[in-house]
């Protein structure tokens, strides 16, 4: 009886159980990669864009060998939580501006959504933004590293310059499969470096009467795409 019971058990194999102990290590380490990222999130947040490797791990808790363990370095660490915070920048920009049926109002919509997670940690956005390497917005066939933080942004900004290229011919008139001037086709991009621009210009502007509101910004940027500067009175 004892062989027989044996004989239907399931088999166990060395492999089987080696598969289930990388699994469970796997998502061990998934789960602690993940920790981490929150953790220096949290501590770049409180310290700037500056924090460094030391601070980060002193704020977790830990040692810097673990953060070198699972990122190899501060380069790692930025792409890993530049992934994790463009992800969701980009999903709540391009959300807003397929919200909006016209034009002017979407890109209004965009702008505002840029500006308002911008805002909510510039130093976060400041560290995930910071890319030594290359110019992403001015070259975007520049060669990136495979764990560069700049993929990320890259591929954000090449969305937005899709959507925005998609909303300018509508605007235009312009039929599907036909292409704007030269010059007008290099609007969409370029109209984000405007927006990055401007953006972090109010972000690092100090509080005051003479910062505007991110309504107001917004709304000025957007006429500023759209219309261009008209003449307004002093005051």
């Amino acid at each position: 009886m004892n062989n027989l019971q044996a004989s239907n058990a399931p088999a166990t194999t060395p492999d089987s159980a080696g598969d289930g102990r990388s699994a469970r290590w796997d998502s061990h380490r998934a789960a602690r990669r993940l920790e981490l990222i929150k953790l220096a999130r949290r501590t770049i947040h409180l310290l700037g864009p500056g924090a460094s490797m030391e601070d980060i791990a002193a704020a977790a808790n830990t040692s810097k060998s673990v953060f070198y363990r699972y990122f190899g370095d501060k380069e790692g660490l930025r792409a890993a939580l530049g992934e994790y915070v463009i992800t969701n920048f980009r999903a709540q920009v391009i959300a807003a501006g397929r919200s909006s049926s016209g034009e002017s109002e979407a890109l209004h919509a965009m702008v505002l959504a840029y500006l308002q997670m911008a805002s909510t940690s510039p130093n976060i956005y400041f560290f995930v933004t910071a890319v030594p390497s290359a110019d992403i917005l001015t070259n975007p066939s520049a060669e990136l590293e495979p764990d560069s933080g700049a993929n990320a942004l890259n591929n954000f900004f090449d969305e937005l310059t899709a959507m925005m290229r998609t909303r300018m011919h509508s605007y235009m008139g312009i039929p599907e499969g036909h292409t704007a001037s030269a010059a007008l086709e290099l609007w969409p991009r370029a109209s984000i470096g405007m927006v990055r621009a401007a953006g972090e210009l109010w972000l690092r502007a100090p509080a005051g009467s003479q910062r505007p509101s991110i309504q107001e910004l917004a709304t000025a940027i957007t006429a500023w795409l759209t219309h261009g500067v008209t003449h307004q009175p002093p005051g």
